[in-house]
């Protein structure tokens, strides 16, 4: 389904598939699963990046990896709310990223992090809505009013 998706938009450009073990170390490493659907899409396809290499999907490994240096930067406690109830997964290549909110009544959702702001604001109800608008964009910050 989500190699389908993306191939609508010729900018896109997909990863051959994530394997079991590195969402496991993943989920592992952050305490807590990964969202079915981005399970679901790292196992099509271990990233996605747009027509200008915006990592509009990370890989299961810059998950793990980006998540644990947002959550353990002393100085990142000393600026920003917690993170810990975030999942980042993607950015749109200027600082801001996209991440579930774990803590919320649908784990389907998708909010932005400003990284200038530090505000956390919905911007898709699923990952396909995010999907088809990030990849549709034409490199705009699509989310912003």
């Amino acid at each position: 389904m989500w190699r389908e998706l993306a191939s609508e938009y010729p900018g896109a450009d997909l990863q051959g598939p994530a394997d079991e073990a590195s969402l496991a170390a993943a989920e592992r490493g952050l305490g807590q699963a990964i969202p079915h659907a981005l399970r679901e899409l790292l196992l099509e396809t271990d990233g996605i990046t747009d027509d200008y290499g915006t990592d509009v999907v990370w890989r299961a490994e810059k998950i793990l990896s980006e998540n644990e240096s947002f959550r353990q930067n002393a100085q990142f406690r000393d600026l920003y709310q917690s993170f810990d109830a975030l999942m980042f997964f993607g950015d749109n290549g200027g600082g801001d990223q996209f991440a579930f909110v774990r803590q919320t009544a649908r784990d389907d959702e998708i909010f932005v992090w400003d990284h200038e702001t530090d505000s956390r604001t919905w911007v898709a109800a699923s990952l396909e809505n995010y999907l088809r608008s990030a990849l549709g964009s034409d490199g705009e910050d699509w989310y912003r009013d």
